[in-house]
């Protein structure tokens, strides 16, 4: 059973009673107070906070005993070898058992964070972090303590040394607004510039900028380029960067009931309108095909190279979540596209049919948006929850291998960010997974 599934299941032995809360510990009940009351926090919430820091704790506790001893029994690199060769095993369950042992078998360890302004490293809480496809370089968003955000880039090739250090970037830039969105986008060369969509607030509308990575490069600041690309649009959810040649040096911007194509060099701009909000955008590779998550649940594509039309004629696949999609991924060979929503339902769904084909169990949300993280070279799905826990899947059969609790506390303002790959740094990186929560960065080495 997943450790970190609903409070509620504790108090399933004793029937609920309006206003009153069960304690399993000294089996009996006690009133519940109004939120508002400081004297006596006895609430709804700080109930559930407190169950759900104990699990925390409970876990992290197990991980460290884990950590002492090998994974559970029967569940080793040569007994697995050996069964295959006699087999026992077919290869599907070898290669699901190989990745949960050595998912199983990561390890927390914290990087050192070094910066040649002293006051910008560790001073921040990690918001969002977004790696290059050569992950490099993490693009990082953090929250500051007056409000607002700051942003660099952080270079990850001193996690191949032992000492597990990264340099972070002058981190500059600043702005008063929340970072809803972040991509990486190519238009000079591979993961040439960050495009950003920053949402509203009051009497300033939102924005969508397009910044060259050497803006956070630590040259001479006066030979940095200017910002490329901003444009000042109604609250925009999400963007995403096209690759392919036919719609080339494109982005595009979800916003509120519409979609924005824009071209960087040109300045041409395609609008279409939705029924609702749109929260999740990738672009395939193949073809110039934008794919879509929407407030309303449904997903859609739109092939860019066709004019507007009236109506919603131009969408092409139409799949239906129950609640708002909050991610969508497409997959390598374009056939398959996963999706997660705000129900906590995470779907792979097969293009050619518009059926749901396999479902991912576990996953923690109510109203975030909270990105899917895929990686099919080693068959794993990551999804970070609202409730602060990672998780790790099989891709192939489903399975959940591995639930990871937060190093710190429970919150909404510390649900953790994390970035997977087997080549973290470079070509020559470590493979691992990178959580970046609070004001702390962790690897967690995949061997």
């Amino acid at each position: 059973e997943d450790p970190s599934s609903s409070s509620s299941t504790q108090n399933s032995v004793a029937p609920e009673l309006p206003g009153f809360y069960y304690d399993p510990e000294k089996n009996r009940y006690f009133r519940l107070l109004p939120g508002h009351n400081n004297h006596n926090p006895l609430t709804k919430d700080s109930i559930q906070h407190k169950a759900m820091e104990c699990k925390r704790l409970r876990l992290l506790e197990e991980e460290e005993k884990q950590n002492q001893k090998t994974t559970r029994a029967g569940l080793n690199s040569s007994m697995l070898l050996q069964k295959r060769q006699l087999g026992s095993l077919s290869s599907t369950s070898y290669c699901r058992l190989v990745h949960e042992l050595k998912v199983n078998c990561m390890q927390r360890r914290k990087i050192e964070i070094h910066s040649p302004d002293s006051s910008v490293a560790g001073t921040n809480n990690f918001k969002i972090i977004v790696a290059d496809v050569a992950c490099e370089r993490i693009f990082a968003v953090n929250d500051v303590e007056h409000g607002g955000c700051k942003y660099g880039i952080i270079n990850l090739s001193g996690l191949g040394k032992e000492s597990l250090t990264v340099e972070m970037y002058d981190n500059l830039y600043f702005t008063n607004r929340k970072v809803n969105s972040v991509c990486w986008a190519s238009l000079t060369h591979p993961d040439s510039h960050v495009k950003l969509c920053l949402m509203g607030i009051a009497e300033t509308p939102g924005c969508a900028s397009l910044l060259p990575a050497s803006l956070f490069s630590s040259t001479n600041p006066g030979d940095r380029p200017g910002m490329l690309c901003s444009f000042k649009i109604s609250t925009a959810w999400s963007c995403a960067w096209c690759l392919n040649p036919q719609a080339d040096n494109c982005f595009s911007t979800g916003l509120t009931r519409r979609v924005l194509v824009t071209n960087v060099v040109t300045g041409h701009r395609q609008t279409f309108g939705t029924s609702s909000d749109v929260l999740a955008q990738q672009f395939a590779t193949q073809t110039p095909v934008l794919y879509n998550g929407c407030r309303s649940g449904e997903i859609f594509s739109i092939d860019v190279r066709q004019r507007n039309r009236k109506g919603q004629s131009w969408k092409a696949i139409r799949l239906f979540h129950g609640s708002a999609v909050t991610s969508v991924h497409l997959m390598e060979a374009e056939h398959y596209l996963m999706a997660a929503d705000m129900a906590g339902k995470i779907k792979l769904w097969d293009l050619r049919t518009a059926k749901c084909v396999k479902q991912y169990k576990g996953h923690h949300n109510e109203y975030a948006l909270l990105p899917l993280h895929v990686n099919e070279e080693e068959g794993l799905l990551i999804a970070v929850g609202q409730d602060c826990y990672t998780r790790i899947w099989s891709l192939q059969d489903a399975h959940l291998l591995r639930t990871i609790p937060s190093p710190h506390p429970s919150s909404k303002d510390a649900i953790p960010s994390v970035v997977f790959s087997s080549r973290l740094g470079g070509s020559r990186g470590v493979p691992g997974l990178l959580m970046a929560v609070k004001q702390d960065l962790y690897h967690f080495s995949y061997n």
